[in-house]
């Protein structure tokens, strides 16, 4: 069934999947009440007509809501509708400790002694309200972004009375991690927590389990018979202290184990003080329990009925001194069990009697309000103490023990226990410009503050140094508020040693730029003593370091090119000036006035005027050189000495040597 986009209870809008278990999914909602995202697990569709699996998921509720304890998810709330049973949980951001040691293996020894304490301390609060939670494996175990390990998943906890918990016949629990007796079916009790617990932290430390095997059955027998390979024999970096512990919390008597968690929580914190002593403590096994033991010498037996004589009960000395005593003693014996009886039978009678009342949800009420709706119902009030809150305002409930839910009942006069928020915890913004990223963090950390890191490129601050913070120093903020904190990164770039590139032609000097990774500016200018293509000049010195993508400026040497254009003028041609030969005919001039005369000769390109000079008109033609290359309109203008003027225009190419006749 795809429950996303629904809102169970009108309360929880179903966002997201985020995990699939052997007997639930669990999924992200939003608690509209509340304002606030929660994990929602719920029963597997194939379980929901399975009154036993049922029986087991309601069980974890109500055995994990019992329980308020920093390294355990919280339960919020419960429930049932239409057919789909659900769980309202903590929702804890973060990695499992199986995801971590698949990514990075073996596990730093202090780190995972630290990760074991605290798990040691989430089974020492559950072992204490008699919950034994049969499941411990890093599957299970949630380690937060600051590093707070949570033990999850109570899918197979079971409230257990002061005596035993008997689950002949079946095997409720993880193979690679499960205890012997587990593994036979047979007693399990905290001590089976205590065994997974220390195969959790070889696999930290080892980055393996201590059994493995191709089958479950295998594996099962492993835990049963073998003992496993000393961690650090396959760790060299684990202390002797830590190496034992897990030895002695692997142990397959479970008398042989540490008996409770407090006692092994007690050890781990020694081997951060002292990780190469030899404090941990073989258990005493003399417990009554049935095993196999080694042959009975004659000097054991000696020593043991010696050693007997001195321990005899009194009162057991006493009956054996006094025989006719022993029938008034069983009969003694047997008036008191019977009292007894009658005294626990009446008081079970007596809370039989009590109604089944409905819990109120008092989150959100202050505590006036939460009193008189406790008196409705006839339950007790007990405040249990006050605590910061950001989503719950000052002096309203934020947490009630046990849990608000539509299908959960207690006995009349019955307690229900509050937490009154504190509201949101103020703290102050400190300086942390200038500092290292660590050391920007850690005093955020100091001053319940989170930070963003935003990277930034800079060729003054150095890498890893704190340019800027956007939340100002010494400014008021809410526990647990993000500060945008600006890291340097250096330049960014790679930086290049500067090419001497002066001397070379263009297209070398561009290139070995262009090699650097140098945008390449190419500028011209003249220098005659130079070669024409020669780079001048570079706007960057040579050998210096510049960024990758910096613009280099060269100058290109570039001279002018003046080719030899002639300008032929046939005199004769324009003026219609003819002279008498000699020795022949005489032929008449048109304008004799026009021979020996000077005139003024003026050659244009366009509208500039490029020369001028005098010449007389009786030479046979005019010839002079032009500066300049390309193509232009060229004016030649001749005026004589009587103002008579001729005047010719006409393209000229000067790219080459040319010459231009002027005729008429």
């Amino acid at each position: 069934m795809d429950i996303i986009g629904r809102t169970i209870a009108n309360r929880y809008e179903i966002i997201s999947k985020t995990g699939v278990g052997g007997m639930a999914t669990v999924y992200v909602a939003r608690d509209k009440v509340l304002n606030r995202d929660v994990a929602v697990k719920v029963l597997k569709d194939e379980f929901t007509t399975d009154d036993e699996f049922v029986k087991r998921f309601n069980s974890e509720a109500q055995a994990a809501a019992s329980l308020t304890h920093a390294n355990i998810v919280s339960i919020y709330d419960v429930g049932n509708e239409d057919g789909i049973y659900y769980i309202v949980m903590e929702l804890v951001r973060g990695k499992t400790l199986k995801q971590i040691i698949n990514e990075e293996g073996a596990l730093p020894w202090k780190w995972s002694v630290n990760i074991a304490g605290q798990i040691a301390s989430a089974l020492e609060m559950a072992h204490k309200n008699n919950i034994v939670h049969r499941d411990i494996k890093p599957h299970n175990i949630i380690i937060t972004e600051d590093g707070v390990a949570k033990v999850t998943d109570f899918g197979i906890a079971k409230a257990v009375s002061n005596s035993t918990i008997t689950a002949f016949g079946t095997t409720i629990g993880s193979v690679h991690y499960f205890s012997p007796e587990q593994a036979k079916g047979g007693y399990t009790d905290a001590k089976s927590d205590i065994y997974s617990l220390g195969v959790v932290m070889y696999e930290m430390l080892t980055g393996k389990v201590p059994f493995d095997a191709d089958t479950s059955v295998s594996v099962a027998l492993k835990h049963m018979q073998e003992d496993p390979v000393p961690p650090m024999e396959i760790n060299p970096n684990i202390p002797k202290a830590v190496n034992d512990i897990i030895l002695k919390a692997m142990q397959k008597e479970p008398m042989a184990r540490y008996q409770t968690a407090t006692a092994m929580i007690r050890d781990l914190a020694q081997a951060l003080k002292n990780p190469d002593g030899e404090f941990v403590e073989e258990e005493d096994l003399d417990d009554g329990l049935t095993r196999r033991m080694d042959a009975i010498t004659d000097d054991m037996a000696k020593n043991a009925k010696s050693s007997n004589k001195k321990k005899k009960n009194k009162i057991v000395v006493f009956f054996e001194n006094h025989p006719k005593t022993k029938v008034l003693a069983i009969i003694v014996l047997c008036l008191i069990i019977f009292a007894g009886s009658i005294a626990i039978t009446s008081a079970i009678l007596n809370a039989n009697s009590a109604k089944d009342v409905q819990i109120p949800n008092l989150v959100g009420k202050t505590e006036a309000e939460a009193k008189a709706e406790l008196a409705k119902y006839k339950l007790v009030y007990e405040k249990s103490g006050e605590d910061y809150n950001s989503e719950v305002e000052a002096g309203k409930v934020f947490e009630q023990n046990p849990v608000y839910s539509a299908n959960y009942k207690v006995k009349e006069k019955s307690k229900v226990s509050v937490k009154i928020s504190k509201g949101t915890e103020q703290t102050t913004v400190p300086k942390v410009a200038g500092m290292t990223y660590e050391g920007a963090v850690a005093a955020l950390e100091k001053n319940k503050l989170k930070a963003e890191k935003i990277e930034e490129t800079s060729k003054t601050i150095k890498e890893g140094i704190v340019i800027s913070q956007e939340t100002d120093a010494n400014t008021t903020a809410n526990a647990g508020d993000t500060v945008k904190i600006h890291v340097s990164i250096g330049t960014g770039v790679n930086q290049v040693v500067m090419p001497n590139v002066l001397g070379k032609t263009e297209a070398d000097a561009k290139s070995a730029l262009e090699a650097k990774n140098l945008v390449v500016n190419i500028e011209y200018g003249e220098d005659t003593n130079k070669e024409n293509g020669e780079v001048l000049k570079q706007s960057v010195k040579s050998g210096e370091n510049i960024d990758e993508g910096t613009e280099v400026t060269i100058t290109v040497n570039k001279i002018a090119v003046v080719n030899n254009v002639t300008v032929k003028v046939n005199i004769k041609e324009i003026t219609g000036y003819k002279e008498t030969v000699e020795g022949g005919n005489t032929t008449n001039t048109t304008d004799s006035t026009a021979k020996n005369k000077e005139a003024n000769i003026s050659i244009s390109i366009g509208n500039s005027e490029v020369f001028s000079t005098k010449d007389k008109l009786d030479n046979e033609d005019f010839s002079t050189k032009i500066p300049y290359s390309g193509k232009a309109q060229v004016t030649i203008v001749i005026t004589d000495a009587n103002n008579g003027k001729w005047t010719r225009t006409q393209y000229v190419d000067f790219s080459k040597d040319t010459i231009i006749e002027f005729k008429k």
